[in-house]
């Protein structure tokens, strides 16, 4: 009996083991009724178990609807995709408008900057990406916007004739053209042709041509095309660029000066001004001035050319500095790539300003009487301040 007993007992055990510990404890009276002699009671006991062991394993079968909650998970995770798609695509969409648009409106915006004390001010800027159609309309727009600015734009030398035209130029290489016109009057005055010139004394030229800076080698220069004048084209300037540029001390640049301004021939004059502006305006990634001038030409018509050039090099020698372009006072800024490089405070910038913008006298001391009309103010000769 005993024997049964145990082995019932060691049953019991096996069954209840499967269940939680509060059914472990209901069992523990189970090994009080050993000693018993009646298995009856054993029986009852296991009988016990496996009837608290059916209830609780009831709410188990009650559980599996849970798995019913995944599709809920689902739904939860599509709409966050969706959700996300729909942002991502309206990012998308938004950066396509951006795109779109060759030019921004300079608007300030301020962002906080973490650990500064301060506001950094932000500028947006237009696109890099720029189509052909786009660049053009762009500047060309730039060019009648800065021709409304400069009506009386003018070259800055002075000059009564071809001849005169072409040594100022050339002597205003690495100088003003302020310079030039406080030192010409005296050249002119004594060597007034080129036989004149051709002829003089190489140190009294010099002389006359040290305030121009660099004035032995543009002494030979200009005494150099003189006689090249005299000797081969009759005294008189040619009206051909090929003819130009063989003088000695005359390029492209010296070229399309005297044959726009001289002989009314349309030619793009690339100098400094010209050069920074132009890539500045992102017109143009060159460097070198004749891949400028045929890349600039090529956005306009041939017969822009000329005033195209005295616009852009007026804007880059009142407005558009070179270190300190007046931003706020700039006719153009919402066409220009490069706003906010300079000063874009108006009240700052417009005292940015030089020569008749600011108030100033100009470069040149005989300027045409349109300048004067504008508000224009001859410069003063060489020596009165």
């Amino acid at each position: 009996m005993k024997s049964n007993a145990a082995e019932k007992g060691a049953s019991g055990k096996r069954s209840g083991g499967a269940e939680a510990p509060t059914g472990a404890k209901q069992a523990a009276p189970a090994k009080k009724a050993a000693p018993g002699k009646k298995a009856a009671p054993i029986k009852e006991a296991a009988a016990a178990k496996k009837s608290t062991a059916a209830k609780k394993a009831t709410p188990a079968k009650k559980a599996a609807p849970a798995k019913k909650t995944a599709p809920a998970k689902k739904t939860a995770s599509a709409k966050k995709t969706a959700s996300a798609k729909k942002s991502s695509a309206a990012r998308a969409s938004a950066k396509r408008a951006i795109s779109k648009k060759p030019a921004i409106v300079p608007e300030k915006g301020t962002a906080s900057v973490e650990g500064a004390s301060a506001v950094k001010t932000v500028t947006p800027k237009p696109p890099t990406a720029e189509s052909r159609t786009a660049l053009v309309r762009r500047a060309r727009r730039i060019n009648r916007e800065l021709a409304d600015v400069y009506p009386y734009a003018h070259p800055e030398l002075d000059f009564d004739n071809s001849f005169q035209l072409l040594v100022a130029t050339v002597l205003s290489a690495q100088t003003t053209d302020l310079r030039v016109n406080q030192t010409t009057p005296a050249l002119f005055g004594k060597y007034p042709t080129p036989e004149d010139l051709s002829a003089a004394n190489p140190e009294e030229v010099e002389e006359i041509l040290r305030p121009c800076g660099f004035f032995r080698a543009k002494t030979k220069s200009v005494m150099g095309l003189s006689k090249a004048l005299v000797e081969n084209h009759g005294g008189e300037v040619p009206g051909r660029l090929e003819d130009l540029v063989k003088l000695p001390g005359v390029g492209r640049k010296t070229a399309f000066v005297v044959l726009g301004n001289a002989f009314g021939r349309p030619g793009i004059t690339v100098d400094t001004h010209f050069q920074r502006l132009v890539r500045r305006w992102q017109w143009t990634e060159q460097t070198d001035p004749d891949k400028i001038e045929a890349e600039i030409a090529a956005l306009f018509p041939k017969s822009d050319w000329t005033d195209l050039s005295h616009h852009v090099i007026w804007h880059g020698r009142r407005i558009c500095h070179a270190r300190k372009p007046a931003c706020g006072a700039c006719p153009i800024a919402p066409l220009c790539p490069a706003y906010g490089e300079g000063e874009t405070d108006p009240e700052k910038a417009k005292k940015l300003l030089k020569y008749e913008k600011g108030g100033f006298p100009g470069q040149r001391l005989k300027p045409p009487q349109s300048y004067l009309d504008a508000g224009g103010k001859p410069a003063p000769p060489l020596g009165a301040g």
